[in-house]
Order: C-alpha cells, then sequence, then structure tokens
C-alpha cells in the first residue's frame, strides 16, 4: 500500500460520539480505515452524478448534484457488475489514489430479497457465491474500505425454508471469515435489518449464527426509512443482545432516505426525505448513505414502471426538499 498522510479527525470524532454500549465491544480485529483516510470516496461515476453529467440544462440538476451527487454513499456490487475482481478493484483503487475511503455494499447471494422480491436474484448457487466474494475481498486485499454485506439477508427467514436459511447463515459465517482474514484495512458489517422487522434479541442471535464474531459490526436501515434515533435504540438492544454470546459489536445506519422517518412503507413511498450524510457518530459508530437517495426500490410506489436500483431523477429531486 502507498504511503498516506493519515487524517486523525474521524478517528477521533469516533472516540467522542460511539454509545456507551458499543465502548464495551470486543476490539476490532482489522486496523481502523478511518485513520488511513482523509474522509469518505465520493464516486463520479454514482448514478446521480452520471444523470447530473448527462442532463446539465435540466432544472432539477443543481440540486441533485450539491445534495445528493457530490456526498459520499455506498456503491453496491452483484451480478450485473461482471467481472467482481475487476469491478471491485478499479472501484477501490480510484478511492485509494486519492486518499479517500470507499464505501461498498455486497449484494449477490442467492435467492436474496427472498420477502420483497424486487431485487431477486443473486449468485446462482452456494458455491458460486463462496467463489464471488472471496474474489470480491480479494479485490480490496489490504486497502483501506468499509463493506456492508448483503442487506435484508437475515430479515427474510420468515419467507425462506430452514436449508435455505442454514445455507445462507453458512455463506455469511464464510464471508465474514474472508474478510477477517485477507482484507485487514477492512471493516466489514452484516445486515441487522431495521427497528421494524425482527426484534433485537432473534436478530442478536442470528447475526452470531452468521458470524458476525469475525466481523467489524453490523448495518441497519439499508435501503429503509426509520429515524436514526429507531435505529440506535435498536442498535443498543442488539448490541447488548449479544453479550449473552461473550462479546458485543458496534453499528452503522443508513440514514440516506431516513430525513422524515418511514410511513410504514418500504417500497418507493413518497413524502420521505434525505437524511444526514455520511459521517462518524450521529449516534452509531458511523451514519452512511448505503442506499442512493432517488435508485427505486422497483416497480412499486412512487417509482411505479422502475425497475430496482433504477436512478429517477424526479423521486431524487422530491426526496430533496421531502415531498
Amino acid at each position: 500500500m502507498r504511503q498516506r498522510i493519515r487524517s486523525r479527525t474521524l478517528a477521533a470524532a469516533l472516540a467522542l460520539a460511539v454509545p456507551a454500549v458499543l465502548l464495551l465491544a470486543a476490539p476490532a480485529a482489522h486496523a481502523d480505515p478511518i485513520s488511513q483516510t482523509s474522509g469518505f470516496y465520493v464516486n463520479p461515476n454514482s448514478g446521480p452524478a452520471s444523470w447530473v453529467a448527462a442532463n446539465p440544462g435540466d432544472g432539477r440538476a443543481a440540486a441533485i448534484r450539491s445534495q445528493i451527487a457530490q456526498k459520499p454513499m455506498a456503491s453496491w456490487f452483484g451480478n450485473w457488475s461482471g467481472d467482481i475482481t475487476g469491478a471491485v478493484g478499479r472501484y477501490v483503487a480510484a478511492a485509494d489514489a486519492v486518499d479517500k475511503l470507499p464505501l461498498l455494499v455486497a449484494y449477490n447471494l442467492p435467492g436474496r430479497d427472498a420477502c420483497g422480491g424486487h431485487s431477486g436474484g443473486g449468485a446462482g448457487s452456494v458455491a458460486a457465491y463462496d467463489s464471488w466474494i472471496a474474489s470480491f475481498v480479494a479485490a480490496i486485499g489490504s486497502r483501506p474500505a468499509v463493506v456492508v454485506l448483503e442487506p435484508d439477508s437475515l430479515g427474510d427467514f420468515s419467507c425462506m425454508s430452514q436449508t435455505q436459511i442454514n445455507e445462507r447463515v453458512g455463506m455469511l459465517s464464510r464471508a465474514a471469515g474472508q474478510f477477517r482474514a485477507k482484507a485487514p484495512n477492512t471493516w466489514a458489517y452484516l445486515d441487522a435489518g431495521n427497528p421494524g422487522w425482527v426484534d433485537a434479541q432473534t436478530m442478536a442471535q442470528r447475526l452470531n449464527m452468521a458470524g458476525v464474531a469475525n466481523a467489524h459490526g453490523f448495518a441497519l436501515n439499508v435501503s429503509n426509512y426509520f429515524r436514526t434515533s429507531e435505529n440506535t435504540n435498536y442498535g443498543n438492544s442488539v448490541a447488548s443482545a449479544l453479550q449473552r454470546f461473550g462479546y458485543s459489536k458496534p453499528y452503522v445506519i443508513d440514514t440516506s432516505r431516513n430525513g422524515n422517518g418511514s410511513n410504514g412503507q418500504w417500497c418507493n413511498p413518497a413524502g420521505r426525505r434525505i437524511g444526514t450524510p455520511s459521517q462518524m457518530g450521529g449516534g452509531a459508530e458511523m451514519v452512511l448513505w448505503l442506499k442512493t437517495p432517488g435508485e427505486s426500490d422497483g416497480n412499486c410506489g412512487v417509482g411505479a414502471g422502475s425497475t430496482a436500483g433504477q436512478f429517477l431523477p424526479e423521486v431524487a429531486y422530491k426526496m430533496i426538499y421531502g415531498y
């Protein structure tokens, strides 16, 4: 890894902002990627940035550029990414070249989105996923990164058979082990749903089965709308419940679309608003934009006629102002 000037600003913020229950968590297995970089990476090729570049004369472009496209947010990788080694490697290298910390989401489990159904697909088999995630990890290597593993994966059990559940927790556990063993400067987080889905005790049990002991922590509210305070209460309860297994873990919260909270709907609900941009602290270890504001959840709600992941400029524009 190239020599870099280290920034202590974000690391200091972490020390001040992490809730007391998280300070009792087991020490991280990996080096701190925050202190190795000078802030979060802004992807110049994100969906919003690409739309703004292609539509500079659109009346919505200036707001989408300043309020969304220029904010740090995660890039998602799955079966649409093609050669995963090349896709992840290029993304992480671009961030590394400017001394920034990339945010990545791995989303390729077989049978993903079992309950929602709008983002189905994923790797064709358990073996294919194991190979895919191994390549994902290898592409990061020793460079700093934050990775959220498989949104919805531990919340979907009610829509799966026991065999499918067993296979899933095995894949997640092996994935967490891969990051621990082969990506020494990556913080990996298993997805833990949201406050309106699975009770904290049950989620802690699922996280433990899925190998969160080998991950840095867990992620909440990915692609959902619950307020940060609701997620903080839930996250602290999950972290506390993990202590019965002999350890605890920190957590991050997706704040990309939670500015107006949840109205009880999850699939492109109207009237939502962007939340606090990616930063350390904020009630959790980090609050992060994991879902891209304006990207569709599927053919539903205000995104009727769209496909999951499609960038919708009108939805993005309204999300800036909360209407």
